[in-house]
């Protein structure tokens, strides 16, 4: 599945909604979400239109380890 290229900070911070995560803080330009499923996990997501290619598939990566799914997988649960 190719990762998308035109994803925005709060598109991303929305689309994460449906795994529990929530927008706990705001500094600056970055996003801090959280969630509570599968225990404590956060996230920092830069609040850019778009967010970078390489920046982006890590924090895919991140919150597909903390789920114990695929980054394919991921994305197909977040409709990305």
């Amino acid at each position: 599945m190719k990762t998308p290229r035109d994803l925005s900070g709060q598109e991303l911070a929305k689309a994460l909604r449906k795994l529990g995560y929530v927008v706990t803080r705001q500094h600056g330009s970055h996003l801090r979400v959280t969630t509570q499923q599968g225990g404590e996990h956060h996230e920092v997501v830069p609040n850019h239109s778009p967010i970078k290619l390489g920046t982006l598939k890590g924090i895919l990566r991140n919150v597909s380890q903390h789920h114990r799914m695929s980054v394919a997988q991921l994305m197909e649960t977040l409709d990305l």
